[in-house]
């Protein structure tokens, strides 16, 4: 499925990424834990060419996206709902639902995934004609996510879900998460909230400073003793 080896990024004279290599298998939900710094969001944008990448190499269903444009990227299939829910405040819940399937054609299905968008997220069928800009931060952060799959992807890359959310609704959009990955979506997962990520990883990685430094099942790192001591505040 996707494919990343020996991947460097730097920022200005920060070396954000220090040749990183991992994968996601097709079918599977992949952590990416680790603190704040450590370059799990540069990984993202990486992927998304949202930063240049001097040094490595990115596959993506046996295509290299090394190169692409993040336009071009997301035509591949990969989607990244990113930290910060950054809804348009000023459009409807369903006007931003729209946005998400802007670069498709097929009008049909594009109907067919907003029905599976509002079955996932009930709260946003009773706020469809809601400014998005008035929602609670765990509508907003739904509402992200449900914008993100409108665009039918192959591969949905979260940034912080749970990000200053209440705990209910962290178990809320969890759950939606395993959901969404039960339904054939691929999912790359990065998260501060490393004990509810890796519960329901199939994989992760642990990142620090911009190198992977422990990989393992999702189980095996939850009963890692130094990723509890680290992460898991054990």
């Amino acid at each position: 499925m996707l494919k990343i080896e020996n991947l460097h990024v730097y920022y200005g004279g920060i070396h954000a990424l220090r040749g990183i290599n991992m994968e996601v298998a097709d079918g599977q939900i992949i952590s990416l834990i680790g603190a704040n710094g450590a370059g799990k969001s540069t990984t993202l944008k990486a992927i998304m060419s949202l930063v240049q990448k001097p040094e490595g190499h990115i596959e993506f269903d046996g295509t290299d996206i090394s190169k692409m444009n993040t336009r071009d990227v997301v035509k591949q299939g990969i989607v990244l709902c990113p930290e910060g829910r950054r809804v348009f405040p000023d459009l409807t819940v369903d006007e931003n639902l729209t946005m998400g399937a802007y670069l498709r054609k097929d009008k049909a299905d594009v109907k067919k995934d907003r029905a599976w968008v509002y079955e996932l997220f009930p709260r946003m069928k009773e706020r469809e004609w809601q400014l998005a800009g008035t929602l609670s931060g765990g509508e907003q952060q739904m509402l992200a996510v449900g914008r993100a799959l409108m665009a039918r992807p192959k591969l949905l890359m979260l940034d912080e879900p749970s990000l200053g959310l209440a705990p209910l609704i962290i178990k809320d959009i969890f759950a939606i998460i395993k959901e969404i990955n039960n339904a054939g979506v691929n999912v790359l997962l990065i998260e501060q909230n490393a004990k509810a990520a890796l519960e329901i990883s199939d994989f992760a990685y642990v990142m620090e400073t911009g190198t992977i430094t422990m990989s393992g099942s999702g189980r095996e790192l939850l009963n890692d003793d130094r990723v509890r001591s680290a992460y898991l505040g054990e």
